[in-house]
Order: structure tokens, then C-alpha cells, then sequence
């Protein structure tokens, strides 16, 4: 699997957000700090906001910030905001049955398990972790058989 562009650019704008320490941001302000296309910030400003991410104030002192602390802002949260629900295949998705083998397919069963451990991969990853300038170590933990990750700073930095 891979962020589309959107998604990745979503991220990279809201952890230059996340470092801003509240202060009132543009689309314009973050375009620049972070290189991304003022078009699409633009976009994406307006994205974020419709699914709670930040929150915007119109007039002089205006812009936008984050609606609630990085720490509470997981990579599932801004890749949905982008992109929709997580779906790894067309039968997990809520109303599809556009599959030409869903009659017949012995996997079906298993998907739903399959995207809701990369929807917990995206989840255990949060703004704050992402926007910090210390880069973070996967470490694989089994629990009750199914394997998740623990998401500590690499100490190694």
C-alpha cells in the first residue's frame, strides 16, 4: 500500500502545524514552510477542517491551528480525512460487491482482519510522533497471538 500524494502531503502539512506551537497558520505560511503547492495546501486546508482536524477563523488574526494536541492526532486520522476509510480490498468496504470472485473467494473472510491491523498500524502513529525531529523505532510486541507494534523514539537519535 501506498499514501497517495494527497495523503502524504497532508501529513507533512500538519506536522509543520504541529511544530508551529499553536500559533495561527495560512495556507500560504505552511505552502512555503513546507514546499508543497499553494493550490494544494489550499486544498487540503479545507480537507482537514471538514473532518475536525483543524479548526479555521476568518478576519484579521485569522488562519487556521490544530483542533486538539498532536498526541491526540493519529496518521489513520489525517490519511481518512484525505482519503476516506481504509480499505485494503474492495469487499471490506461498507456497500461494495464490485468483486468478480466474491461469490466463489476463500480470502474474503480473512480481509477484514487484514485491514483493520493496518488500520491499527496508521492509528498507533500519532502528529506528535510524526512532527517530532527525533525519528521513532518500530518494535513488534505479540499480544494473545496477533503481532502490533509499540511505537517508542529510536533512541539510537
Amino acid at each position: 500500500m501506498r499514501l497517495s500524494n494527497l495523503a502524504d502531503y497532508a501529513v507533512v502539512i500538519l506536522a509543520a502545524a504541529a511544530r508551529s506551537d499553536s500559533t495561527r497558520l495560512s495556507a500560504t505560511c505552511l505552502a512555503e514552510q513546507t514546499g508543497v503547492p499553494l493550490p494544494t495546501a489550499q486544498k487540503l486546508v479545507g480537507r482537514l477542517a471538514a473532518a475536525g482536524l483543524i479548526v479555521s477563523s476568518r478576519g484579521t488574526g485569522g488562519g487556521f491551528r490544530l483542533a486538539r494536541s498532536a498526541a491526540e492526532i493519529s496518521l489513520v486520522d489525517i490519511v481518512e480525512a484525505v482519503e476516506g476509510p481504509i480499505a485494503m480490498t474492495a469487499c471490506v468496504e461498507h456497500g461494495r460487491h464490485d468483486c468478480g470472485v466474491e461469490q466463489t473467494c476463500q480470502v474474503k473472510p480473512h480481509w477484514a482482519a487484514v485491514n483493520n491491523a493496518m488500520r491499527g498500524a496508521l492509528a498507533g502513529v500519532s502528529l506528535e510522533s510524526l512532527a517530532s525531529s527525533t525519528p521513532f523505532a518500530l518494535n513488534k510486541v505479540e499480544s494473545h497471538g496477533v503481532a502490533s507494534f509499540d511505537f517508542a523514539q529510536d533512541e539510537r537519535a
